[in-house]
């Protein structure tokens, strides 16, 4: 399968999210800003300077909804905060639902030594009145976030427990039947960000391991993209007719000069699109 780098120069990209005109909007977490490609090339710096950027929603007034010290709502260099909590050194990758809810993992552990005893953090959903819920903690190091076909399974990253907590999720947004998955791929490594295409399966990136992997909704491997990177931090679906595969990285081990880099691809299926925040 053809990989094609579109933006390089990065320190550790994140957030990859495309809107209706196939603009790319990304994050580079380590080197600081929020940045917005063009489907000609062009990029453009939105946010500078703002690090830690894990998650990126497109909003329904426009803008975007942003992760990283506090959770954000920047429309047109205005700012307005979601979600602000002591004891959080981040908040990591976020997702929509169809009512346009925001869920988003916060980090509460050291990232500098992932040797050291974690503080376990939560999964917080941001409502559509602005009140907060938050929804189980125990998430080690929060990572991709994602939902199933018709919103029925809400699956959650947890990079040092190795594999993906998956829930059931009725109507009301209540959780329960809580459960890991995923573990065996990632016995070197561990998994980053990921997303979901139209059949429930999922498709997490691999860091250390060099890949994007395919999951089966119950966690097993069917499938792998080699990556030419040691560190795959996300992946997302997106373009027209959301069969584009854009994953991003740290490193780039064809030319390192480059740094983190994104790749597109077409892996032949179909992404499911992520809904418009509303918070």
């Amino acid at each position: 399968m053809e990989l094609e780098p579109i933006a390089w120069g990065y320190r550790l990209v994140e957030g990859p999210r495309t809107d209706l005109d196939n603009n790319l909007y990304f994050s580079d977490a380590m080197g600081g800003g929020v940045f917005r490609r063009s489907p000609d090339g062009l990029i453009e710096e939105l946010v500078p300077d703002r690090r830690m950027v894990g998650g990126l929603a497109l909003h329904r007034d426009g803008g975007f909804v942003m992760t990283g010290p506090t959770v954000v709502h920047w429309r047109d260099g205005e700012v307005r905060t979601l979600l602000e909590l002591d004891g959080v050194n981040s908040f990591n990758d976020c997702h929509t639902d169809e009512s346009g809810r925001v869920y988003v993992g916060a980090i509460r552990s050291n990232l500098d030594d992932l040797k050291a005893e974690k503080t376990p953090g939560e999964c917080y959903r941001i409502n559509l009145d602005g009140t907060v819920d938050e929804l189980y903690t125990g998430v080690e190091v929060s990572n991709g976030i994602g939902f199933s076909p018709g919103g029925t399974t809400l699956f959650h990253v947890d990079s040092t427990m190795k594999g993906i907590i998956v829930h059931d999720i009725d109507a009301s947004g209540a959780v329960s039947n809580r459960r890991l998955i995923g573990r065996a791929s990632f016995e070197r490594g561990i998994p980053d960000g990921m997303c979901v295409d139209v059949e429930g399966n999922l498709w997490v990136a691999h860091v250390g391991g060099r890949r994007v992997v395919e999951l089966s909704p119950e966690g097993d491997e069917l499938d792998a993209i080699p990556v030419p990177a040691k560190a795959v931090t996300s992946v997302a679906f997106g373009g027209p007719d959301m069969a584009d595969l854009y994953i991003v990285t740290a490193d780039n081990l064809e030319d390192e000069a480059k740094g983190g880099t994104i790749f597109r691809t077409r892996p032949s299926v179909v992404g499911l699109s992520t809904p418009l925040a509303s918070v």
